[in-house]
């Protein structure tokens, strides 16, 4: 496997468009733990990523790491308000390279161009997708990650792109919602390994005991003589079922959604 960060930027980021980022540790407002096996954590600052791409053009100035997310991302000027914003990386892009954001077709479709679905064809791949009009591009924004339009359709007299989500599910977006051509980058960090514990404690993730290895004052699976397999169908510490079995009745109906993820 071959080593995609020596072309990061070793100087030190901009801090204008970092702030300082305070840790949960699974904790709510009052301090009690809601989620498990969280704490720790190596210290981070949040990076102000310019997600909906208000920034209408920009020269790729430097590739950066993101301690907050699985992929890396890119320091560009821009030419008009000579400032400097990020974006996340796409796989297929280069140092000085111009990245523009269209309001109307583009006469190419490149790497890390931002455009409405409208203007996109049916085979296209995307990331940074708009779940609905005018909202913060929030989805397919993982490392390696990528969609895919698969049709053009009209429902309720307005127009729709079928896209084939990372999951496998199949799901309409409004052809006025925006979308960045391309995949993300630094796909190779699935392939990435812990190695030993002291990682995971970097990661912010705390140590997970098994229920069996537990005393029954602490868990359903707990007690026994001997290694005992819990003598029960799994459960969570607070008695809930576990491993595949239903945890709600019925599934909100969503007719955006043609199939859902399997």
């Amino acid at each position: 496997m071959t080593n995609l960060t020596h072309n990061l930027a070793k100087i030190n980021r901009f801090k204008k468009l970092n702030r300082g980022k305070r840790k949960e540790s699974g904790r709510n407002h009052r301090g009690v733990i809601t989620v498990r096996h969280q704490g720790g954590g190596h210290k981070q600052s949040y990076r102000e990523i310019d997600f909906q791409r208000k920034n209408e053009i920009g020269v790729v100035v430097n590739f950066e790491y993101d301690p907050n997310r699985s992929s890396h991302i890119v320091k560009l000027w821009n030419l008009k308000s000579n400032n400097f914003f990020y974006i996340l990386k796409p796989r297929d892009i280069e140092f000085f390279q111009k990245l523009k954001v269209w309001e109307t077709r583009p006469l190419q479709k490149i790497s890390g161009e931002h455009c409405f679905l409208k203007d996109l064809d049916v085979g296209d791949f995307i990331h940074n997708l708009q779940s609905k009009p005018n909202s913060i591009n929030s989805l397919i924004r993982s490392a390696g990650t990528f969609g895919q339009i698969v049709q053009k359709t009209v429902f309720n007299q307005h127009n729709y792109s079928l896209i084939k989500l990372p999951s496998g599910e199949k799901k309409l977006f409004s052809d006025r919602c925006t979308a960045t051509i391309g995949f993300v980058g630094n796909e190779t960090h699935r392939d990435s390994i812990i190695g030993k514990a002291g990682k995971s404690r970097w990661l912010n993730k705390r140590p997970t005991v098994r229920g069996v290895a537990m005393n029954p004052v602490d868990h359903p699976h707990g007690g026994g003589e001997g290694k005992t397999s819990g003598g029960r169908p799994s459960v969570t510490p607070w008695g809930k079922p576990t491993k595949g079995q239903k945890t709600r009745s019925k599934k909100k109906k969503n007719f955006l959604i043609i199939q859902r993820k399997k």
